[in-house]
């Protein structure tokens, strides 16, 4: 009787081959509107902001710098980023709900987390870049070469992937009896563990360690790059013109990491998985949404090299249609 009702348990447990994600929210006269909003962001993001950043990038041979190859690859993660959970999401709007399989629930879990700590490390990796630029201006081109910063992309890339892979293998080793119901808009760590049969405990441990761990690194190089830069600004640099410009190159860059940051830890630093689903669901939207629409007007705005090739693209683009018009 015992082996039989063992054997009764282990096969409720993986019975569960699809989730169904919940959404933002029940009420129908909301979900238009929220549909409409959505999608206008996710275009805005992927089209207008990161796109267009990305173009001008490979484009213009005067952002062929190691400042903008990091930048272009700050919008091809923000365009990913987005496209993970952003076309399931507004998918729900219609339908109310959204069945997700087993499979594919994996693969967005692991995605999300891929180009979400790709992200993290990338923005250490541009304040490091910001610190020798204006610490050592000499040696920059040379510490800065391009197989450099390929590599340091590269890396950068690589340690997201395996970041993920990890969360994903062990999420896939869980099993999961007859709640499939996920209070979210997409498969994410902390809500699959809820609905989890098994024990979490070494799940709950890797994402208090290591993710911990990925956020936080990065966050501390960040952290000390800018200390280092604005001790070298007020020592060194004695013209308040040249403290000026130095900082205008930061600022930029200083406020992705907040918005980035910001909502990031208020997610994962508190690991507990009964929190609330509602608060939890909209610091997510602030750096899945949110964050990736703001990052290109952030850097446009307030970067003149950016801006002149913004006009200097869109002038070919008009005489072009002039000539064609012809």
């Amino acid at each position: 009787n015992t082996l039989q009702k063992s054997k009764y348990i282990m096969e409720n447990q993986t019975e569960v081959s699809e989730f169904i994600l919940l959404g933002l929210t029940k009420l129908q006269e909301l979900r238009c509107f929220l549909f409409i909003l959505f999608l206008f962001l996710y275009v805005a993001s992927v089209m207008l902001g990161n796109g267009v950043i990305m173009a001008m990038v490979m484009a213009e041979p005067r952002l062929h710098t190691p400042m903008y190859f990091f930048l272009g690859n700050l919008s091809c993660l923000d365009i990913f980023y987005s496209t993970v959970t952003v076309p399931k999401m507004l998918a729900g709007f219609i339908s109310g709900y959204q069945t997700i399989s087993f499979t594919d629930c994996l693969a967005q879990l692991h995605f999300f987390h891929f180009l979400g700590s790709s992200e993290v490390i990338l923005l250490a990796v541009m304040a490091y870049d910001r610190y020798v630029a204006i610490c050592n201006p000499l040696r920059y081109m040379l510490v800065m070469n391009p197989q450099v910063c390929l590599l340091l992309a590269a890396a950068t890339w690589t340690t997201g992937f395996l970041h993920a892979l990890m969360h994903t293998v062990m999420t896939s080793h869980l099993h999961f009896c007859s709640r499939k119901r996920v209070h979210h808009f997409f498969c994410d760590i902390k809500p699959l563990l809820s609905l989890a049969c098994s024990s979490t405990r070494l799940n709950l441990s890797l994402l208090n360690i290591v993710t911990g761990t990925i956020a936080l690194t990065p966050f501390i190089i960040t952290l000390f790059s800018y200390l280092y830069i604005i001790s070298f600004l007020f020592l060194m640099v004695q013209s308040w013109e040249g403290r000026r410009k130095a900082f205008s190159t930061c600022t930029s860059h200083l406020t992705v990491v907040a918005l980035l940051y910001v909502p990031v830890l208020f997610n994962y630093m508190p690991h507990s998985v009964g929190g609330s689903s509602e608060r939890e669901m909209i610091i997510t939207l602030i750096y899945t949404i949110i964050t990736p629409v703001l990052n290109p007007l952030i850097y446009t705005l307030r970067n003149q090299e950016v801006k002149s090739a913004l006009r200097k693209a869109l002038g070919r683009n008009f005489q072009w249609k002039n000539l064609t018009a012809y």
